[in-house]
């Protein structure tokens, strides 16, 4: 049996909060499956270990529009694929998997244009296989060289997708500051190379002569360096959600996003909102001025113990 998975989101977070029904799905039918994902989910790095996956098939920009619904319909044709589970409510995605000969067809409800991310997976992946699925996510990756125990290895998630998604760096500098009082600390720099004014000033502050960054690694050479890692304070970006999905504490910081999706699906996700908010940030909140350092400090030195 051939399967294909149609998950059109763009961000890792996204990705990382599907892995459960994607793998959920694979198990019930007993048969690896294809993904159709978004370049910028970089499922290839992320899943290239996954038992589960067979082929990532990436929607890319040429695959948009008229021209692009026959391209993408032909490469679904060819690939004979038996059943297909539609994670959205497009009528464009239903007709090309028609179009394309597949003959089940598993899809959310139809012109549904409003719907909690994690909820609306859960429940439909567990009307398809009518089992229970947690939402915890879970990715594997290459055996990996242990760190230093004596030392606590702290990823700081200095990276966003937005400016009102980002803590300010002189918050993280003095949170390194702060947490090495107390525990010896090696940090790592979650960002890329959009952030390399944030990392030359985190790393010309000397709060850590030995601190390593990211933006020069691929996404899957980062994985067992976050595995590695006692604890992640981030903000609201890919890196938090892989954090978990790895099984490493995470502290994440909700400033403008929606904390009841992306903040509320792991047990190892801690989450801190800002002041006057409880369960309510979402996009337009803008509360980067209003995460409280203090919170912050003493959530990372709790979870550290």
């Amino acid at each position: 049996m051939k399967i294909l998975i149609i998950q059109q989101r763009y961000g890792i977070g996204d990705l990382i909060i599907f892995l459960p029904y994607i793998h959920a799905i694979s198990k019930k039918f007993k048969t690896k499956v294809s993904l159709l994902v978004k370049e910028s989910s970089k499922a290839s790095d992320l899943l290239s270990n996954d038992k589960n996956i067979d082929e990532i098939i990436i929607l890319d920009k040429d695959k948009d529009g008229i021209k692009g619904f026959f391209k993408l319909s032909n490469e679904i044709k060819k690939r004979k694929f038996d059943k297909v589970f539609i994670f959205n409510s497009s009528l464009r995605y239903n007709l090309i998997a028609k179009f394309s000969g597949v003959k089940s067809v598993f899809q959310y409800p139809l012109f549904r244009s409003k719907d909690n991310l994690v909820l609306s997976a859960k429940i439909f992946t567990e009307n398809v296989t009518g089992e229970i699925v947690s939402t915890e996510p879970n990715l594997d990756i290459k055996s990996i060289d242990k760190f230093d125990k004596n030392i606590k290895h702290i990823v700081l998630g200095i990276s966003a997708s937005g400016l009102t998604k980002r803590w300010n760096i002189q918050n993280y500098i003095r949170l390194a500051q702060e947490l090495k009082k107390k525990h010896k600390c090696k940090f790592y720099l979650a960002g890329g190379i959009n952030d390399i004014d944030l990392i030359r000033k985190f790393k010309d502050s000397g709060v850590d002569d030995k601190c390593e960054s990211f933006e020069r690694l691929t996404i899957k050479e980062t994985l067992p360096i976050i595995k590695n890692c006692d604890l992640v304070v981030s903000n609201d970006t890919g890196f938090a959600h892989i954090a978990c999905a790895l099984k490493v504490k995470t502290l994440t910081l909700f400033m403008d996003s929606p904390v009841m999706t992306y903040g509320k699906y792991s047990s190892l996700m801690e989450v801190i909102e800002p002041v006057g908010e409880k369960n309510t940030t979402v996009h337009d909140t803008l509360g980067s001025d209003r995460i409280s350092f203090d919170e912050v400090l003493a959530k990372s030195n709790l979870m550290l113990n």
